[in-house]
């Protein structure tokens, strides 16, 4: 279902479209993702803002709180499981702002795009793969 302008979505509604987003991905890439959870939430707090060295809570659409595959050992085990925390308010103001894409493309951009930093991979390797693919 593309959604048009008008109604927000509600964080329940976005998280359905993350869910959908993440059963379209290829099996041999969620079969590694665990017990990943993803959340979606209005805004980050202000704790995780600083955190980050980002002024407005509106220019953080998701974030990816965990250990990368790529760093962890035998002492992961037993901890709490990572997550993807998707903000639904800047989602839904990229979205009105660009007006060239539908909301589940942008909230499937966001929820890979954290995926990829659960793989160990940074910004500047995931914008080159998508420059890659254009």
């Amino acid at each position: 279902m593309t959604r048009d302008f008008g109604m927000a979505c509600s964080a329940g509604e976005m998280e359905a479209m993350a869910r959908a987003a993440w059963a379209s991905l290829p099996a041999q890439f969620t079969a590694h993702l665990g017990d990943v959870l993803v959340q979606v939430q209005d805004f980050a707090e202000d704790e995780l803002l600083a955190d980050m060295e980002i002024e407005s809570a509106y220019d953080l659409t998701g974030v990816y709180e965990g250990l990368p595959l790529t760093e962890r050992s035998v002492e992961h085990s037993g901890t709490m499981p990572d997550r993807i925390r998707l903000f639904r308010v800047p989602i839904m103001l990229e979205w009105v702002e660009r007006g060239d894409v539908e909301l589940e493309f942008l909230v499937k951009h966001v929820l890979v795009h954290e995926i990829g930093h659960h793989f160990g991979l940074s910004d500047e390797d995931m914008h080159a793969l998508e420059d890659a693919a254009d």
